[in-house]
């Protein structure tokens, strides 16, 4: 598995309990994933973390936070992970290992994928290029929400040419509708789905 890489989408403390956009289930995913990682990171070339990092209001993210009316948590969301703050830092329970890499998403845009951010201390580097340096021909993805972030990030993994696979134990979503057709859509694209027990 050394041609892989695991991808760990926004596992932050606004998309966990207690959070300004708190997915159920969130907490328990940073400690799974911590887990995970303590028994498997050796198989991985390369261990990604990706968060959002969103500029503060009045700045809407390009539409991103609703503002006017309530948000509909398809398109438009309260405001979460804004830079800098508490909200966008990683989950404490959340460990991981020396040497990841860290990508920021959603500065002033309405990212969702990981390879749409900025790989920190690699300006002017994509993330699929960073992945390909590396030798990374397949990546496991993991994190929050899998019917948003998880789900974009898998799709562009696709995309860039890489195998993909959702560990889908390892993730929770927003809402069962959405991730039913996110799961679907991932099938169509030849994501693979299975859990981190398989």
């Amino acid at each position: 598995m050394r041609n892989r890489a695991l991808l760990v989408v926004d596992i932050q403390n606004d998309f966990c309990e207690g959070g300004a956009l708190a997915v159920s289930g969130g907490s328990d995913v940073a400690r799974d994933v911590s887990a995970y990682l303590r028994d498997h990171a050796h198989r991985y070339v390369a261990v990604v973390a990706t968060r959002d990092w969103h500029a503060p209001l009045p700045d809407t993210n390009d539409g991103h936070f609703a503002t006017g009316a309530d948000p509909d948590y398809v398109t438009t969301w309260p405001v979460h992970c804004v830079a800098g703050t508490p909200g966008a830092e990683y989950h404490p329970a959340l460990q991981l290992p020396a040497g990841t890499l860290h990508v920021r998403k959603g500065q002033g845009r309405q990212d969702y994928s990981g390879f749409e951010g900025e790989v920190v201390g690699a300006p002017g580097e994509t993330l699929a290029a960073v992945l390909a340096a590396a030798g990374v021909t397949e990546v496991d993805v993991v994190g929050l929400a899998t019917d948003h972030c998880v789900a974009a990030t898998a799709t562009d993994a696709r995309a860039a040419g890489l195998a993909a696979t959702v560990l889908l134990d390892l993730t929770a979503a927003v809402a069962s509708p959405t991730t039913l057709r996110a799961v679907a859509r991932l099938a169509q694209q030849g994501v693979g789905l299975t859990t981190s027990t398989a």
